[in-house]
């Protein structure tokens, strides 16, 4: 599966993912993605790789041995490294296929924002609402 950044100035290519899909709301995430929540999956470091654009990576310590790593052009989060660990935590939205998997769990729910609904009667359109200028 290949993905890239907003701007495509980065792009790479996974295997598969190794772990199943979570939504994490800890208040990093939020902040760090500017969302009620991240959404991601592990990929094991030999199941990775940097098609284009590895050298536009920056990367912030967010807490301790945890670097996130984004486009230093168009500031799409990528991927999280732990130091200590053999894989990247992938940011799935980066991803341009489908996965064929879906979220199974959800990860420090003491941090989500009080305003998220998944309420099934929210309205849904197909692109912008009727009347969006």
């Amino acid at each position: 599966m290949k993905g890239s950044c907003l701007c495509r100035s980065i792009q790479y290519e996974i295997k598969k993912l190794n772990s199943p899909i979570e939504h994490c709301s800890c208040i990093t995430c939020r902040k760090a993605h500017s969302a009620a929540f991240n959404t991601s999956a592990n990929v094991k470091l030999e199941d990775f790789k940097w098609i284009k654009g590895e050298n536009l990576l920056s990367e912030y310590e967010s807490s301790p041995g945890k670097r996130r790593k984004f486009c230093s052009l168009c500031g799409s989060q990528i991927l999280a490294k732990y130091d200590a660990k053999p894989y990247f935590v992938l940011r799935v939205a980066t991803l341009d296929e489908d996965p064929g998997q879906v979220p199974e769990l959800q990860i420090w729910k003491s941090h989500e924002v009080p305003w998220l609904s998944y309420r099934k009667n929210i309205p849904t359109y197909i692109e912008w609402e009727p009347g969006h200028k």
